[in-house]
């Protein structure tokens, strides 16, 4: 996977594997793309942020006290959580970016967010 200044994103050694047909395991762009091809077919797609892992919104960070966190809590573990001002039950994966004495702050963003 390659931003489009040609970055290199990710690199998958082995094949993947997805249930085609509607069933969320891919991007719905690739899984279009894929349709009809046969096994062992390469694709390109290019894809906005709304397409893949969405726009960075800065509303899902958040800096919470350092008392609601374990004692062992570092930098780029994860926790699961809802947003402060979410009124669903809809949890994201929160990412530990900063951990002072006092507090703790967290990014609800998938870390290819904006990624063009």
């Amino acid at each position: 996977m390659f931003d489009s200044s040609g970055e290199l994103l990710e690199r998958v050694e082995e094949q993947i594997s997805y249930l085609h047909g509607g069933y969320d395991g891919i991007f719905p762009l690739v899984e279009e793309a894929l349709h009809g091809k046969k096994c062992g077919r390469k694709v390109q797609r290019h894809m906005q942020p709304d397409d893949a892992f969405g726009e960075y919104d800065h509303n899902l960070v958040e800096v919470e006290p350092r008392s609601s966190f374990p004692k062992e809590v570092a930098v780029g573990m994860q926790f699961e959580g809802a947003p402060e001002d979410s009124d669903d039950d809809d949890f994201l994966l929160f990412t530990v970016v900063e951990v002072t004495d006092d507090e703790v702050t967290v990014d609800g963003n998938h870390p290819l967010a904006a990624r063009r």
